[in-house]
């Protein structure tokens, strides 16, 4: 199965929600970056979301990054996404190795730990609008749930899940996200709750062979479900040597300067797909021109 989102509405708009199946894009991230499994479950569920989230922006240019630093052996997480639910990736430490937590799964909330969920949406205002919220758990799906209901004041639930094979490849990947409108009634958001109590977790409901429509109809079968569209979703780095260059030449005129007087040429790897890219004095000396006119021009 191809990795997609399913956009929906329920009970008369009431209610908005997202489900997705990930696995490919999961798989790749594992396979690009050679994360262990408990790295892969927290990643492949930060990427979920990502995905998800990404699809919520209204501009075709617009950017969501998530980032998670965090005291756990992972260190931190990083995640970007755009409107296209086109997803890249990170972890600070991809080879965490931890022992299963005290129901036999992967230890998320270990390998994170506590620390700080930033939500970084760059909507092409002067400004990216940046949201910060305290980790709960380090689980990825209750501290989401957490920053949409405290920073954005959007009652929400979010069900994300990682499920491996024996060889430490990936087997499902999905999530989803609910959210409640402003006008919700009582009915409505009691109705919910008793379903959200009542529900399998994500993996075993994929696990199962449900798709994510199978999915949210489970959640929201009975509250006049009406599926409006699906995206597809996929792992994707953006990257190129022209942005490397750009991104090189931002460093300033002093570091360039010193990266020619060491004589060697540079490399530069994406934290993303792993890509490498290599620049020699020549380009180094063409770069360090553009810096000296682009700190002339900003001076005048």
């Amino acid at each position: 199965m191809k990795d997609y989102i399913v956009r929906a509405t329920a009970a008369d708009a009431q209610i908005r929600a997202f489900a997705m199946t990930s696995r490919e894009l999961v798989e790749q991230a594992r396979s690009v970056h050679d994360l262990s499994p408990v790295v892969t479950a927290a990643l492949g569920r930060f990427l979920t979301a990502g995905a998800m989230m990404g699809s919520m922006l209204k501009g075709e240019r617009d950017v969501l990054t998530l980032q998670i630093h965090c005291d756990g052996p992972v260190r931190g997480l990083a995640v970007t996404a755009d409107a296209r639910a086109n997803v890249k990736g990170a972890a600070l430490e991809p080879q965490v190795m931890l022992p299963p937590n005290a129901l036999g799964k992967l230890d998320v909330g270990g390998a994170v730990g506590s620390g700080i969920l930033s939500v970084i949406k760059d909507m092409g205002l002067k400004e990216p609008y940046v949201g910060q919220t305290q980790l709960q758990t380090g689980e990825i799906a209750e501290d989401l749930t957490y920053y949409f209901a405290t920073s954005e004041q959007v009652p929400s639930a979010v069900g994300l899940g990682v499920l491996m094979e024996k060889d430490n490849t990936v087997k499902r990947a999905g999530g989803f996200i609910i959210q409640l409108m402003p006008f919700a009634s009582d009915e409505t958001i009691s109705a919910l709750e008793e379903k959200l109590k009542t529900m399998d977790s994500v993996t075993q409901i994929l696990d199962a062979g449900n798709t994510p429509e199978q999915l949210l109809e489970l959640l929201l079968g009975g509250l006049g479900l009406e599926i409006n569209d699906t995206i597809p979703a996929q792992y994707y780095c953006d990257c190129s040597r022209e942005r490397v260059e750009r991104a090189i030449i931002s460093i300033g005129k002093k570091d360039i300067q010193e990266m020619i007087d060491d004589g060697k040429p540079v490399e530069v790897r994406c934290q993303f797909c792993d890509k490498i890219y290599n620049f020699d004095t020549a380009d180094l000396e063409k770069m360090l021109g553009e810096a000296k006119a682009k700190a002339k021009a900003e001076n005048q």
